[in-house]
């Protein structure tokens, strides 16, 4: 069989409507998915050594293609040229009246035929002697078809069809040439493509699967550290490449979370044991107490006893309240809801509040500042500062309320006229159980607890609490943000 064009863009057309045909078919069945989703791989390395594979295939596939149909068009452009130059040709000897039998080939032409209006040969090739006109014998791809058997050529020919007046009549002159060439450059440069694209694809298999187990490996042995790290080995680290990319970042900063469990678990623990300690001390005088005034005949030692433990009992209630508190800070994190605060008006309805204080407090509030956060908290939050500054104070407290101009910062400074607090200690009066002067905050009820847990509540409103340095007396500033958290 012959036709007029190559091969070429409709096998590739075909190819693909196949592919696409059979991948609609095994998307429509379900077993035919889980079967893939299962047997794909599932490690990284695999994952990547496959889409890369897949990736250059792709690339491959793609480039090969365009090669193998650019080279077949410049060789069937090449043959088509020897074609028509011949058809011409023989066409100008028709037109003269000058044809010869049989009509000679030019290079790179299998065979010529010249038939008249009637259907009879007028003229041909060697070749094709006693064989009839050539008539088509259908059609494929938009153009026609001819049989050419009987010159016993299995390869693809080229066949142009002119027509030619001449002095006898009008005739149509057949001109074909092989594909041969075409064919087997073709059949050449598809095997080599392939041969490549199959030694590219290995090589970058091996490379993927080598390069992407070395760049693994820090991260498996950083997963196998991790796994092997319990509650009580929070002191290991996890072993940190040397190389500045990714996976050096990771290790530091798994190492750097590490450090905060390591913080927290010490943190914790230490609270747990002074928490054990503030306990244990108050119930022991309580049984004490309640021991002696039930074995004592006096009365009125009876009535100091039992007043006694009514102090201890509700010192120990304020502590199991603050506990509580400070567990529920600890455990909300930043999962608290905002609402509108009115600074401003808790200020004065806390200070209002306080009347029967040993000292008074005067209030400095020039305009109204509203905060996001919580109000119970902002109240024990100013609650506990005026409680510290009540214990310590000489005659008087002041609340000062202000907004930084720089940042629009809401400002609370709670100032006494008591002792300062010396520099090396301004961190530490925020530490849990933390007393400067342990016997009097005993004896004036405090629990070590009231600054920690306004620091906290500061801090879980994106705030701070710290100490200020003053001549005469210590200044406790409260900075809140007054934007909304996203």
């Amino acid at each position: 069989m012959a036709r007029e064009p190559g091969r070429g863009p409709g096998l590739v057309r075909a190819v693909r409507r196949r592919a696409r045909a059979s991948l609609r078919r095994l998307t429509r069945h379900p077993r035919a998915v889980a079967v893939i989703r299962r047997r794909a791989p599932r490690s990284v390395r695999a994952r990547t050594t496959l889409a890369a594979c897949a990736s250059v295939a792709v690339v491959m596939l793609a480039a090969s293609a365009v090669v193998v149909l650019l080279l077949r068009a410049n060789l069937e452009r090449t043959v088509e040229t020897g074609v028509h130059t011949q058809a011409r040709d023989v066409a100008r000897l028709a037109a003269a009246g000058r044809l010869t039998q049989p009509l000679t080939l030019t290079p790179g032409t299998d065979f010529v035929q010249v038939v008249d209006a009637h259907g009879k040969v007028v003229a041909q090739s060697q070749n094709l002697t006693g064989r009839p006109a050539l008539t088509p014998t259908g059609t494929r791809n938009g153009h026609r078809t001819y049989d050419l058997d009987a010159l016993g050529e299995e390869h693809h020919q080229r066949v142009t069809t002119v027509t030619a007046t001449t002095p006898t009549g009008p005739v149509t002159i057949h001109v074909g040439a092989s594909l041969r060439t075409a064919d087997a450059a073709e059949d050449v440069t598809t095997g080599a493509l392939a041969a490549l694209s199959a030694l590219l694809l290995c090589t970058v298999g091996a490379l993927t699967w080598r390069t992407t187990g070395r760049a693994l490996r820090p991260v498996e042995a950083i997963r196998a550290e991790v796994a092997a790290i319990g509650d009580r080995g929070l002191d290991r680290r996890v072993p940190a490449p040397r190389s500045d990319d990714e996976v050096a970042r990771l290790a530091d900063t798994m190492n750097a979370m590490l450090e905060r469990l390591e913080a927290a678990g010490a943190r914790q623990r230490q609270f747990i044991a002074d928490a054990s300690h503030e306990l244990r001390s108050p119930l022991a005088v309580l049984r004490t107490q309640l021991e002696v005034a039930l074995t004592h005949p006096d009365p009125e030692v009876r009535d100091t006893l039992v007043a006694g433990a009514l102090q201890d009992t509700e010192r120990l209630q304020a502590l199991s309240a603050d506990l509580l508190l400070l567990a529920r800070l600890d455990a909300t994190g930043h999962n608290r809801r905002d609402e509108v605060v009115d600074l401003t008006e808790l200020a004065r309805t806390t200070v209002a509040a306080r009347s029967t204080d040993p000292h008074p407090v005067t209030l400095h509030a020039p305009g109204d500042i509203t905060v996001p956060g919580n109000t119970l908290w902002i109240g024990r939050l100013l609650t506990n500062l005026l409680d510290n500054a009540q214990r310590h104070a000489r005659t008087t407290v002041t609340v000062r309320l202000s907004t930084d101009v720089e940042t629009g910062d809401a400002v609370v400074d709670v100032a006494n006229d008591g002792p300062p607090i010396a520099p090396a200690d301004r961190e530490k009066i925020f530490e849990r159980f933390a007393r400067l002067d342990d016997a009097r905050s005993r004896d004036d009820g405090g629990t070590g607890l009231g600054l920690p847990i306004a620091a906290d509540i500061a801090a879980l409103h994106g705030g701070t609490v710290t100490v200020l340095d003053t001549p005469d007396g210590t200044t406790f500033r409260t900075r809140l943000t007054t934007t909304a958290r996203q």
